[in-house]
């Protein structure tokens, strides 16, 4: 095959198992040989609408096998593919369209009225609705082989970070970064041909395609699709299917947790949970290791495909709340200001450099050059390293309070409130004071029939946080902002109870 990049890889795993399940989704199911033969076909398909090397395919809509198999034809093609997060508004939609320069879009039934509202100004020429106009595109497509020339190097996909901070970037991701990202993954995670993988997180999140689906793709393994998560239907889909494998956000999690059925669910065939996205609260790793369950961390970023640090199973329990060690083909530095390494202990800047880190972001040299430095993307996280060089993420440094010259981490804080038994969620944030510059104060949100006293609150961190951590007022709040993928929007935040 002169085909070298992950559109390969359903050719590549059909003359390997093509007998074996790829995909699961409700009642359908898929080989491996289904899955190359309806991808060859979408490409064809793709291909005889105008659809060349190097142009934009974007796809809306939730998890779907559709999804993938537009993947793996973009790839097929030499093409790029453009995932777009679900739950943006039209005009954030047209925005990534416009931008990348999308010329087909293919997009679930649930989005055909958000399409239809489209502006015409984007590029996009070619619409296709998943369904029977899909599956007729499909049916009258020839399946013969396709062997578009494809290196390493070349762009396989555009994906648009969670935008908490003003426009979206598109991170041009390679299919060597996909590849090594999945290698790295196949390593430290000790992955199976025998894995079976709940897919419940969205696709257009990195760590749900690239952590969890891709990897196990790559290996043979069993991908189940859900169009979205549901606590009591994963502890019935984990039993039905027998999973092995799943990742989710600590927001996920925690609703799993909190499940009336979570004590008695038969979670026996559980091997590997990883949770990424956000700082996972220390509570919250206690209730599964209770539940006698590997619960496992990392850390990672859309701009490095995403796996950076992985906390192992032999280490879950010693180092617990620690994001771990750099992934296998990784490199990892925490660094003070002027790039010298931290001492143990220190809180300092994560980065990155390795064959998955991507080369930069689409249509943007300038903000490029800035997030490298000789090599290495800059994060813009904050981490301490411990004497055996186990990273613990902090925050995000601008999220980082600075109240009287001291340093304050907004997660340390979060991590005790979210023990209180009266908080569900909670967020930090930094407000002005005339004294001591900005001071922190704690938005919460109360478990369900609980009536939380700000002052009790308070109270509780006492001796528990130096003072001048401690907030300074408590604000109660129904729910807090998040990005699709379960990230909280600290700007949002900010925006919405800063002044109060």
């Amino acid at each position: 095959m002169r085909n070298e990049g992950t559109g390969s890889w359903p050719a590549r795993r059909a003359r390997k198992t093509p007998h074996r399940t790829a995909l699961v989704h409700g009642d359908t199911t898929r080989t491996y040989a289904e899955l190359h033969d309806r991808v060859t076909r979408l490409a064809h398909a793709l291909r005889a609408r105008g659809l060349r090397r190097g142009d934009r395919i974007a796809y809306l809509g939730p998890n779907h096998p559709s999804y993938l198999e537009t993947l793996f034809a973009a790839g097929t093609l030499g093409a790029v593919f453009v995932p777009l997060n679900t739950r943006l508004a039209g005009p954030e939609i047209a925005y990534q369209l416009t931008d990348s320069g999308a010329k087909a879009l293919i997009h679930g039934p649930s989005h055909t009225a958000l399409v239809a509202g489209l502006p015409g100004s984007t590029d996009v020429r070619l619409y296709v609705e998943v369904g029977p106009e899909y599956e007729e595109l499909l049916a009258s497509s020839e399946g013969d082989p396709i062997d578009e020339p494809v290196a390493p190097d070349d762009t396989c996909v555009i994906m648009y970070t969670s935008g908490t901070t003003g426009r979206p970037k598109g991170a041009m991701l390679t299919h060597a970064n996909l590849t090594w990202n999945a290698i790295n993954v196949l390593i430290d995670h000790d992955l199976t041909a025998g894995e079976r993988a709940l897919v419940s997180a969205p696709l257009f999140h990195t760590a749900a395609l690239n952590m969890l689906t891709l990897p196990v793709l790559l290996k043979g393994g069993t991908c189940v699709l859900t169009e979205s998560f549901d606590p009591a239907a994963t502890l019935e889909l984990i039993q039905q299917h027998r999973i092995t494998f799943m990742f989710g956000v600590p927001t996920m999690f925690e609703q799993l947790a909190r499940h009336p059925r979570w004590a008695d669910a038969d979670l026996s065939s559980l091997r590997i949970l990883t949770c990424g996205g956000s700082p996972v609260p220390t509570p919250l790793i206690a209730a599964y290791q209770q539940r006698g369950l590997t619960f496992l961390q990392g850390y990672g970023m859309t701009e490095a495909s995403p796996g950076t640090l992985f906390l192992d199973a032999e280490h879950a329990v010693r180092k617990a709340g620690s994001a771990g060690v750099p992934h296998f083909f990784s490199d990892v530095r925490v660094v003070r200001p002027d790039l010298a390494p931290v001492d143990a202990g220190e809180a300092g800047e994560i980065i990155v450099r390795g064959p998955h880190v991507m080369p930069g972001y689409w249509g943007l040299p300038e903000e490029t050059a800035a997030a490298f430095t000789d090599g290495w993307f800059r994060s813009g996280d904050a981490a301490r390293v411990d004497e055996d060089g186990y990273v613990f993420i902090v925050d995000r440094i601008k999220d980082m309070i600075i109240s009287g010259g001291e340093n304050i981490y907004p997660a340390e804080i979060e991590d005790l409130l979210l023990a209180h038994p009266d908080i569900d969620e909670c967020a930090v944030i930094g407000v002005p004071d005339d004294k001591w510059g900005e001071v922190p104060r704690a938005v919460v949100v109360p478990r369900e029939g609980a009536s939380p006293d700000p002052d009790e609150i308070l109270a509780s961190l006492s001796g528990r946080l130096a003072k001048y951590k401690i907030p300074k007022s408590v604000v109660l709040a129904d729910e807090l902002p998040r990005t699709a993928s379960g990230k909280l929007l600290k700007s949002r935040v900010r925006s919405r109870y800063g002044n109060k």
